[in-house]
């Protein structure tokens, strides 16, 4: 699948400004932008706004997770989440994340479902700058969250979400493959070991998660593959932990659903210039 040219060489630069980061707790009260920081691994309880919101990772690499699957959103998008859905955070990485509430006129412009969006080099700046902490009018805040919305409103929906199987049989053939994603395994094979027949996974594959499972499972990859590019791991070991024979075939197949090559994604110009933990 292409990705929008507006994202297919862009690398986010460093970020000159200094940001106080806030430790994320669902409970408190709501903020219509705000900076928070996550460690390694830390998840969020599970929880919902009242307000549908922008999630952005300045660093890091965030997830996105829910009872219906999981969105992974790098630093070149945004993930977004309707109001009133239950929900949690998962970073990968020392993250800073970025989040930015729209009234009700404005999500209404967005998908009713959460999604990935193309953040754009405006976009991103726009919400960087709101989410700075740096004192502005309401009037500024408003026109930069409308030059978000109309950013990505335009753009498609990214294809990084992964969705949560239901059936049983689905659910056992999902995790023999997660078990072990160097190696690559056929349906048939899955069937075997699962007892579930090839058809009947095929078909269960498509009623469930909307995909076939050789697009399931490339998303699978490149969701891992974010995650261990985002912890250090260099894109020849990555590739081959995600089942890629070779790093060209690697690059080939996750920089359209990326939006750009995994040495560009890991290039430490991703980490924001500034980026200091708050009190």
């Amino acid at each position: 699948m292409s990705v929008s040219s507006q994202t297919s060489d862009w690398v986010p630069d460093h970020h000159p400004t200094a940001v106080d980061l806030a430790d994320f707790e669902p409970g408190s009260p709501l903020r219509m932008e705000g900076a928070y920081r996550f460690a390694h691994a830390e998840t969020s309880p599970r929880h919902s706004h009242p307000l549908g919101h922008l999630v952005h990772a300045a660093s890091g690499v965030l997830s996105l997770l829910t009872d219906t699957g999981a969105w992974i959103a790098p630093a070149n998008r945004f993930a977004w989440v309707p109001a009133g859905f239950e929900h949690r955070h998962r970073a990968h990485g020392r993250t800073d994340m970025r989040i930015v509430h729209l009234d009700q006129e404005l999500a209404a412009q967005l998908p009713a479902a959460p999604a990935v969006l193309v953040a754009s080099p405006l976009a991103r700046e726009a919400v960087l700058s709101m989410t700075a902490g740096r004192a502005r009018s309401p009037a500024a805040v408003d026109h930069l969250r409308h030059v978000v919305v109309d950013e990505v409103r335009t753009a498609p929906e990214q294809p990084l979400h992964l969705p949560e199987p239901y059936d049983p049989r689905l659910r056992a053939a999902v995790r023999e493959v997660e078990r072990d994603l160097a190696t690559p395994v056929s349906l048939a094979t899955i069937g075997i070991r699962t007892g579930v027949g090839e058809r009947t996974l095929s078909r269960l594959f498509r009623q469930e998660t909307g995909m076939g499972y050789r697009q399931w499972r490339l998303q699978l990859r490149v969701h891992r593959a974010l995650v261990l590019l985002a912890n250090g791991t260099s894109v020849t070991d990555t590739a081959a932990a995600c089942g890629w024979s070779t790093t060209s075939q690697f690059i080939e197949q996750f920089s359209p659903l990326v939006g750009m090559t995994p040495g560009r994604y890991r290039h430490p110009s991703r980490q924001p210039d500034g980026m200091r933990e708050g009190h």
